[in-house]
C-alpha cells in the first residue's frame, strides 16, 4: 500500500470517526437508531477508492469510534461491527460485479438494507433468542434504513461528484 493511500484511508477514517460521533449526539426516538450517515464516507471511499479502501474505513471507524465511546466489545460494537462490515463487504461485491447497474442511491439502499439485517440477525442470536420480537420491529427499521439509505445515496453522490470534479479541474 503507498503512502498516499494510507493518508487517504486515514483521512476519510478520520471524517467517518468525526460523523459517526456527531450522529452519536443527536437525539433519537428509539435509543439504538442512528441514521448512518458516517456510511455516506465508506460509500464515496468505495466508488472513488475501492473495496479494501472503503473496508479498512469502515474498520477503522467502528474500531475507533467504540474505543472513544467506551462500547469496544460490548454489545453495541458487535452490532456496529457485524453491520458496518456486512454493510460494507455486500456493496464491495454488488459494485465489483455490477459497476456500472447501481449508482450511490442504490449501492446505499442495498448497504442499508444488509445493515439491517444483520443487525437483527445479530440481535435474536445475542438478546431476543425469539423470531417474533425480530419480526415485529424489522419493517420499522428496514422503511428507516430505506428513508435514511436514499438520504445517505444522494449526499454520497453529490460528494462523490464534488471530489471526482474537483480532482479533473486540479489535473
Amino acid at each position: 500500500m503507498q503512502s498516499q493511500d494510507k493518508y487517504r484511508i486515514a483521512l476519510l477514517s478520520a471524517y467517518a470517526i468525526a460523523i459517526h460521533s456527531f450522529e452519536n449526539l443527536l437525539p433519537t426516538p428509539i435509543p439504538w437508531l442512528r441514521l448512518g450517515i458516517a456510511n455516506i464516507i465508506t460509500l464515496a471511499t468505495l466508488v472513488l477508492y475501492g473495496f479494501r479502501a472503503a473496508m479498512m474505513v469502515t474498520l477503522i471507524r467502528v474500531i475507533l469510534s467504540s474505543i472513544f465511546i467506551g462500547t469496544f466489545l460490548g454489545p453495541g460494537f458487535i452490532m456496529s461491527f457485524g453491520g458496518g462490515v456486512t454493510s460494507t463487504f455486500a456493496i464491495g461485491v454488488v459494485f465489483s460485479l455490477f459497476p456500472r447497474l447501481f449508482g450511490p442511491v442504490g449501492l446505499s439502499l442495498i448497504g442499508a438494507l444488509f445493515h439491517n439485517m444483520a443487525q437483527l440477525f445479530l440481535a435474536y442470536v445475542m438478546f431476543v433468542q425469539k423470531i417474533e420480537p425480530i419480526l415485529i420491529v424489522s419493517p420499522i427499521l428496514i422503511l428507516l434504513g430505506t428513508i435514511t439509505g436514499i438520504v445517505n445515496g444522494v449526499i454520497a453522490g453529490m460528494l462523490i461528484k464534488s471530489i471526482t470534479k474537483d480532482k479533473k479541474s486540479s489535473s
